[in-house]
């Protein structure tokens, strides 16, 4: 049974929306993932409802899993990584049967496997259903985290103490196996959490290990100090750099096969007086790569981005903060507009996720190679379309221009508070005024901001002050805009709920972020009040003429949808207001 098949079988049952199962077998399309793990993280629909439809079209039954009865001897039938890759788990062993759960029974590739367990152990199989949340509970059964770095550390303890240097040599001896052994698992372990950044940080008295988790950092683990010089050593082989070099700061990269697909990991050194940091970029296609319904887009924004990318030429830029989103937006608009017709081009600093179809390249200052020559070149490529990682130049900005005037889609990202920052942004790079009317089609403004759990959310009361505030932005509210619901006082906001039970948050009560956006049009009004001289004012008045939904509307939009916080939106808008 494919995706499509599942998702036209849940839409005929009623468990899920036509709408809903399109978004997710787009999303999934774009980010390689199952429409299982799409519905699962996005909580499209009951997972249990989902489950037993899979039950009755595969013929396997459905059940309700209970992992307290599942012990260390069951999980030995099936190993870890097995279980992971092929989204099966042991339930239960009865003398010659192991009954066995799985998300798709009728997928090949598990049911090779399974095949292949069953013969070695001389066992029969029984298979069920089950739902992807008791799976990942399955999964934590599995020897935990810190459980493999214990059990490391006193491996090590007991080859010897002596603080030694992980050579480079293939043949890893008795004393570098625990080693491999703790960066292996600590990185099995980022990506199995979602983790966007792994820090390894050296200190005194010890080596602290933290992970970013939706854009906080926390502490994992931490190690004795006579492993540092190891455990960086190890991360400083599989990223290839100098291990003799620990004066100033190395990059590289490396790519490994973890859980059924392959995980980039970008590695970057930074020498303190306790010896090296490091810090490790995770890039897994899995959460990196999303569609455009994945980016918190309300359908009014979605139609004003989809209507601008599908324009011939023309510079569609993205403005926010640093870890706004913004290359992950870019991706996206990429991944609408990638087709076998088209040639798309780009310049990146680094490449963070590879795409099929697109001819992506990766800047190196160093040797000359910047935004700006490599703009020059892809000119020559024949490009329709090009992306150019970050305008951050005069050069950058005046050749990304005159590609836009010359027939080209160009898209890329810029550092400004807001969209109607950006018009003063490239006038400040020296890029003649008369020009933006014609090269600049789209100027689009994010933050993103914690996406509250359904599963365990709960309601607050609304202060007098929240109020008015969400009062004033239902009253200016462009009409297009306005959603199909229509909120009226006393209104219900949410905010993080404290459920430790909760199998979709783990505890947390958010599941990842979402982006809060604007977008302002060029116009010929627009174009008009750039090339007569253009202030703050003017700017302003000219998107309240076009409709746009400022960064602050669309968060208490999200808010009262209970998407996200209205705490949280205030704070992250608190600039626009000023």
């Amino acid at each position: 049974m494919t995706d499509q098949e599942l998702v036209k079988q849940l839409v005929s049952r009623g468990i899920i929306e036509e709408r809903a199962g399109a978004r997710v077998l787009e999303d999934a399309k774009y980010s390689g993932r199952t429409v299982e793990e799409v519905m699962y993280e996005r909580q499209v629909g009951d997972e249990v409802a989902i489950a037993k439809a899979k039950a009755e079209i595969t013929g396997a039954p459905y059940k309700k899993v209970n992992v307290e009865t599942i012990n260390d001897d069951l999980l030995k039938l099936i190993p870890q990584e097995t279980s992971l890759n092929y989204n099966l788990a042991p339930l239960e062993k009865k003398q010659n049967l192991l009954i066995v759960g799985m998300l798709r029974p009728d997928d090949p590739r598990a049911q090779d496997a399974l095949r292949f367990i069953a013969k070695q152990n001389a066992l029969s199989l029984g298979v069920y259903v089950i739902t992807p949340s008791d799976l990942a509970a399955i999964w934590r059964k599995y020897k935990p985290y810190k459980s493999e770095i214990e059990a490391a550390v006193k491996e090590v303890g007991s080859v010897g103490s002596k603080e030694k240097s992980v050579e480079l040599e293939e043949g890893w001896s008795e004393q570098d196996a625990p080693i491999i052994k703790i960066v292996a698992s600590t990185l099995r372990q980022a990506v199995e959490a979602g983790a966007s950044d792994v820090h390894i940080e050296p200190e005194k008295s010890k080596i602290r290990i933290r992970f970013r988790l939706d854009g906080a950092l926390k502490e994992v683990v931490s190690l004795p100090d006579n492993l540092a010089q190891p455990v960086i050593s190890r991360v400083k082989v599989l990223a290839r750099l100098k291990l003799d070099e620990n004066r100033v700061p190395q990059d590289g990269r490396f790519r490994t096969f973890l859980f059924g697909r392959d995980i980039d990991f970008r590695v970057s050194t930074f020498p303190t007086p306790n010896g090296e940091k490091v810090a490790i970029r995770v890039l897994d296609p899995r959460t990196g790569l999303k569609g455009l319904d994945s980016l918190g887009l309300n359908a009014y924004n979605r139609e004003i981005l989809e209507n601008a990318a599908e324009r011939p030429y023309g510079m569609i830029l993205i403005s926010g903060p640093t870890g706004s989103g913004k290359t992950t937006t870019l991706y996206a608009i990429m991944q609408k507009l990638n087709r076998d017709d088209v040639n798309i081009v780009t310049l990146e600093d680094p490449v963070e996720y590879f795409m099929n179809g697109v001819n992506q390249s990766q800047v190196k200052p160093e040797i000359g190679y910047t935004f700006a020559s490599g703009l020059r070149q892809i000119l020559r490529q024949d490009p329709d379309i090009i992306m150019v990682g970050e305008i951050r130049d005069t050069e950058t900005a005046g050749l990304a221009v005159n590609a836009a005037l010359t027939g080209h889609i160009v898209l890329s990202t810029i550092h400004t508070n807001n969209a109607l920052g950006v018009v003063p942004r490239l006038t400040d790079l020296k890029v003649p005024i008369f020009l933006l009317p014609s090269a600049l089609n789209l100027m689009v403004a994010q933050r993103l901001v914690l996406r509250l759990c359904d599963a365990c959310k709960v309601s607050v009361q609304v202060s007098r002050e929240a109020e008015e505030i969400i009062n004033e932005t239902l009253k200016n509210l462009p009409e297009k805009a306005k959603p199909e619901e229509l909120y009226k006082a006393p209104y219900t906001l949410y905010q993080r709920g404290k459920k430790e039970d909760c199998k979709i948050c783990k505890g947390k009560g958010i599941v990842g972020r979402i982006a809060i956006i604007e977008i302002f049009k060029m116009t010929r009004e627009l174009g008009e009040i750039i090339s007569e001289g253009f202030t703050e004012n003017k700017l302003l008045a000219e998107a309240k003429r076009q409709d746009m939904v400022t960064l602050r509307e669309d968060g208490i939009l999200k808010a009262l949808k209970g998407e996200i916080a209205f705490e949280e939106v205030i704070r992250e808008t608190e600039d626009e207001e000023e």
